[in-house]
């Protein structure tokens, strides 16, 4: 799964760091969905959409391969 964590981030001028405080993880969790690496749970994913005043879907994409 994909997501536009990072670009979404830089429009609201938030590090990873206040990203993570925000949502309730570590700083690593955010670097490490933000490369793909950690696919966040349902309830995560919705406090993320929240914080950019978005919808999940406008914040994480599928892939063909998910």
């Amino acid at each position: 799964m994909k997501n536009s964590l990072k670009v979404e981030r830089a429009i609201k001028d938030l590090t990873q760091e206040e990203l993570a405080k925000l949502i309730g993880v570590s700083r690593q969790t955010i670097n490490a969905m933000e490369k793909n690496k950690y696919v966040p749970s349902t309830v995560l994913s919705l406090k993320i959409a929240r914080v950019f005043g978005k919808k999940v879907e406008e914040v994480f994409f599928l892939e063909a391969t998910d």
